[in-house]
């Protein structure tokens, strides 16, 4: 996510944290335009005006709830990229914790808080979206990479595409089905189920 990154020795500021963290359960709850920026600082435990000295309004606040939102993802998939092993295990590792964290109904809530505001938002949802993009397909791109060149899958010419693939065969059923029908219609398989055969149709295609 371009801009946002903390530079060397940075120090999070306990205030502002507790403040996002608040304003985070606020925009979720009640989306942007009901969210009032009095009861946040209350329950930060700051006055109105320590808020905007912090956030030069509601808008400024809402950036900084995705933002720190994107960077919670970011260091929920920063282990998957030290996964080693056979091409199986090492594909089941990723794609176990790509649909947990795609299953999990916070993350669906940033995202459906990410569609609802990018009228008003639009730099923002999309610096969101890039980085999950990057974040997940990235590591797994690497993961795709190093095993072709080690003879464990064929050689992949467009690694990307390979890596959309498996991703894709996780997305739609334990996110996209939840997030277009609100959670009222469930996959009834499990995250298990819907990785193994993932990886395994993943394998008939691309395994060596």
């Amino acid at each position: 996510m371009h801009g946002t990154a903390n530079p060397p020795g940075f120090t999070p500021d306990p205030k502002r944290q507790l403040i996002v963290r608040h304003a985070r359960e606020h925009f979720v709850r009640e989306g942007f335009a009901a969210t009032r920026m009095e009861p946040i600082a209350r329950e930060a435990g700051v006055s109105t005006a320590t808020l905007y000295t912090l956030f030069t309004g509601k808008a400024a606040l809402f950036t900084a709830v995705i933002d720190d939102a994107a960077e919670d993802f970011a260091r929920q998939m920063a282990g998957v990229r030290a996964i080693e092993g056979d091409a199986r295990s090492t594909l089941t590792s990723f794609a176990e914790a790509y649909a947990g964290f795609m299953s999990d109904p916070f993350v669906r809530s940033i995202f459906r808080l990410v569609m609802a505001e990018r009228p008003r938002f639009q730099a923002l949802a999309l610096r969101f979206f890039e980085k999950g993009r990057d974040e997940f397909g990235a590591t797994l791109i690497g993961i795709i990479v190093r095993m072709s060149k080690s003879g464990e899958l064929r050689p992949v010419t467009h690694p990307s595409w390979a890596a959309g693939h498996l991703m894709g065969m996780i997305e739609h059923p334990v996110f996209f089905v939840p997030l277009v029908t609100g959670d009222e219609v469930r996959v009834r398989r499990s995250n298990t189920e819907v990785v193994g055969e993932a990886v395994e149709t993943f394998l008939a295609r691309y395994g060596a």
